[in-house]
């Protein structure tokens, strides 16, 4: 099923051609025929029809709702938002419903738009195929037997099924390019502070971001819009463009993109490698001017990652200790046994890995050996994005490796399932944007093609995605 553009449905419903609460049955409908596929952790129904009405009587009395107005959308489970219990996916916060909201989701709300749902991801966002959620694995929306990437897994398959317009999702290694990649979608990673996470469940704060994850590049543009600025409640959020992020398409003529070559290299799926091959062609085609480039330290990348982003979430995982909110051990006997009963029975697999990770290299006499030498590493690497774009307007290549795996097949192999991400993390790494566009299919599976562009040059990537999503369409 698929929805107009975004910008369409909220004209109509502001011109009372479209009633909101029409369109937020649709939504449950399609969640409801959809529910084989696991997407969807739980419904704000109630809410979300309580604010469908209130839109339709402000249309009705003559006021003007929003951008937005009445457009349903699905906020992944690390969102709180009011209306139903906000998990992370994991078993630890089961039952927590939010005291307050996002900014994120008030922002949207501001402007109109009404949150269905709650999306299915990996546990705290730890993950790159949604099987480390504590519930139920997602399928792809492509093949029911393949995964649907992660963490945002569940975003992405609701964005494709058609179960809203748009979803938002959260990308803290590849965590809405991967599952855009994997399930044919528009996915959005915006520069590091460009939207903020207040009211975010925090997995490695120096490296999350909000974005969305969409059908078109121009939906992806207005949900930025409304929601990128500065956050008093978030203290690394910066100052949006002044021209805002709604740019017309550009000419790709005099536009010099880098294919980054260590992105093309070996552990390329061969469809993948057609895919990209073809996609980068039809941009030369349109007047790109195409250049290989390299970035000498990004082999380093995943291993940089894989230190600083697990140190991060050890931190950020000590706050669930069963004693504020959130699952905590009845049947303890002290504050210790308590602490202990319940990270062990609340805490799945991936989040204690990475927990043990992440105190090892913290812990006295690896510090310096492993988590300032990444840090040491993570500034090399911004350097050298500033300089691949003193020479290029963009910088180019597959969003990922390979198509979506099977269900399973990476599960007993942490190590095969990090891999994944290893042509998303530098960005993260650097807090550049980048988009993953649909770049046709290899073997029946849909293939992403990721653009990357300089920090605070979200406008000007957006304008560049909107035509290379024509000429790969």
């Amino acid at each position: 099923m698929t929805w107009e553009p975004i910008a369409d449905i909220a004209s109509k419903v502001q011109a009372g051609e479209l009633k909101a609460v029409d369109l937020v049955e649709r939504a449950l409908q399609a969640i409801a025929d959809n529910e084989s596929y696991q997407a969807i952790i739980a419904t704000t129904t109630e809410r979300a029809r309580q604010r469908a009405h209130d839109i339709d009587a402000q249309v009705a009395a003559g006021e003007t709702v929003g951008r937005l107005a009445g457009v349903p959308f699905i906020a992944k489970d690390n969102f709180l938002v009011f209306g139903a219990e906000t998990t992370a996916a994991s078993n630890i916060l089961k039952g927590f419903e939010a005291p307050y909201q996002s900014t994120a989701i008030e922002r949207l709300e501001a402007e109109g738009a009404i949150c269905v749902a709650k999306a299915n991801l990996d546990a705290f966002a730890h993950g790159s195929s949604t099987e480390n959620s504590d519930f139920f694995t997602t399928k792809n929306p492509v093949d029911p037997t393949r995964v649907p990437g992660g963490s945002s897994g569940g975003s992405a398959a609701a964005t494709v099924l058609g179960l809203a317009p748009f979803a938002l999702g959260t990308d803290t290694g590849g965590s809405i390019r991967l599952p855009a990649s994997f399930c044919g979608a528009v996915g959005y990673k915006p520069t590091y502070g460009l939207i903020s996470r207040s009211g975010v469940v925090a997995m490695a704060s120096s490296l999350d971001v909000v974005g969305p994850l969409t059908s078109r590049v121009v939906d992806a543009e207005l949900v930025l819009d409304v929601l990128a600025g500065q956050d008093e409640l978030d203290s690394t959020t910066i100052a949006r463009d002044e021209q805002g992020y709604l740019p017309p398409a550009t000419d790709l003529k005099g536009k010099k993109i880098g294919v980054i070559t260590e992105y093309m290299g070996e552990g390329l799926q061969p469809g993948v490698r057609t895919a990209t091959e073809a996609g980068i062609a039809k941009l030369r085609d349109a007047g790109a001017d195409i250049v290989e480039l390299s970035l000498p330290s990004l082999p380093l990348g995943l291993a940089v990652y894989y230190i600083l982003c697990p140190a991060e979430v050890s931190s950020n995982l000590s706050r669930y200790d069963g004693q504020r909110y959130g699952y905590g051990d009845a049947e303890a006997h002290n504050l210790d046994e308590s602490y202990l009963q319940t990270r062990e029975r609340g805490f799945g697999k991936e989040a204690k890995r990475r927990i043990m990770i992440g105190t090892y290299v913290l812990s006295s006499g690896y510090y310096d050996a492993y988590y300032k030498r990444a840090q040491t590493v993570r500034t090399r690497l911004i350097a050298e994005f500033a300089a691949a774009f003193e020479q290029v307007d963009f910088l180019l290549g597959p969003t990922a490796p390979t198509t979506a795996f099977k269900i399973g097949e990476h599960s007993d192999d942490p190590l095969q399932m990090y891999l994944t991400d290893i042509m998303t993390v530098a960005v993260n790494l650097a807090g550049v944007p980048a988009v993953s566009l649909p770049c046709g299919v290899s073997d029946g599976l849909p293939v992403g093609l990721q653009l990357i562009a300089p920090q605070r040059a979200d406008r000007a990537l957006l304008a560049t995605a909107q035509t290379v999503e024509e000429l790969l369409a």
